[in-house]
């Protein structure tokens, strides 16, 4: 018995001197947000370059976004390896896992398979002395075979859950306008990534159109609400950055949250019932960050005229500036938010 325990704590050491850690923590937190940034840098930007190249008519536009969309499996395998700390040989082995699980089965499962290879990965890197094979063999071949084995199944009920909410709203699009955007905005300010779940889920239409706008009122909404404490700094930070700085403040006064999340209970049925916005799964989840929502939208309807200006300047805007402000007072007065309750430490 107590050989058993010796070797069950052996087996713990090695694992931490790993750096395996089989944590939700690890894998739905931060393999999931570190993704968020290789979406970016490939799909999404490759997004705003195709945006860019049609508005334009400018052709390196639109060669850009060729090879950086074409490089979105490499770089969700190699962020996400990142943020398990693989090391290097596993960490560029991932490129090729990322390739095989994002063709199979897209981003999740891209994000399956990367974290199967690095983890076995960093259990094998330099325990042979040939580790020059060995740990980039054993990454990518279990990488792939777990790409075959997964992504397939993985990609249809992703598939089959983004058709079922985008059917849902354009069936009850107010009722599903006002879930759709309260949750999404939710996941931006959560540290998970909002951006991540909308590609996975193929979310466009007016379905993304409130996603959308639901993330538009966190970012907006917090960047103009919390002007008081955080000024310009904060008001870029938040607006055109990211409302996940206020995660910290949110869990010190949960009632800060609630300005943004009633406002995107309104901007997303009026984006779906009024302004029919529509987005594509890149921009669905990013908001106002580098402005890809708005983007999104241009690139989802290219013939939306002025309906669909106004639609964006209000949804994306106006609306979670003025409401979120509005709500925000109302529980300062009434002592729910406190000065200092949203200063970030900038």
């Amino acid at each position: 018995m107590n050989s058993t325990k010796k070797q069950k704590e052996t087996w713990k050491e090695f694992l931490e001197r790993k750096q395996v850690r089989i944590t939700p923590q690890t894998y739905f937190i931060d393999a999931l947000g570190a993704m968020a940034f290789g979406l970016f840098a490939s799909l999404l930007i490759g997004t705003i370059f195709s945006t860019l190249g049609d508005k334009t008519g400018i052709e390196l536009f639109t060669t850009v976004a060729g090879y950086a969309q074409s490089a979105t499996g490499a770089a969700l395998g190699v962020s996400i390896a990142y943020a398990l700390k693989a090391p290097q040989l596993v960490l560029f082995s991932a490129a090729t896992v990322g390739i095989a699980g994002n063709a199979l089965g897209g981003p999740v499962g891209a994000l399956v398979a990367t974290i199967v290879a690095a983890e076995i990965g960093k259990i094998v890197s330099k325990e042979t002395r040939i580790d020059i094979l060995v740990t980039p063999g054993l990454t990518i071949i279990s990488g792939v075979l777990i790409a075959q084995f997964v992504g397939p199944g993985v990609s249809q009920f992703m598939n089959f859950f983004g058709t079922l909410v985008k059917t849902a709203t354009e069936m009850q699009p107010l009722f599903m306008g006002i879930l759709v955007s309260a949750l999404i905005g939710i996941a931006l300010t959560l540290p998970i990534s909002s951006a991540a779940i909308c590609i996975m889920l193929t979310l466009d239409g007016i379905a993304g159109g409130a996603a959308t706008a639901g993330c538009c009122a966190q970012m907006i909404g917090f960047a103009v609400m919390s002007f008081k404490e955080n000024s310009w700094g904060g008001l870029l930070a938040q607006g055109l950055g990211t409302s996940m700085l206020q995660v910290p403040n949110i869990v010190k006064n949960p009632k800060i949250w609630i300005p943004p999340i009633l406002t995107s209970m309104i901007t997303g049925p009026l984006a779906t019932c009024i302004f029919r916005l529509e987005n594509i799964p890149a921009g669905s989840g990013m908001g106002t960050c580098g402005l890809v929502g708005p983007i999104g939208i241009l690139t989802a309807m290219p013939d939306g005229g002025t309906n669909m200006w106004i639609g964006i300047l209000l949804i994306c805007f106006v609306l979670p500036a003025v409401l979120t402000y509005i709500f925000g007072e109302i529980l300062r007065k009434i002592g729910w938010i406190k000065d200092g309750d949203l200063k970030l430490d900038l």
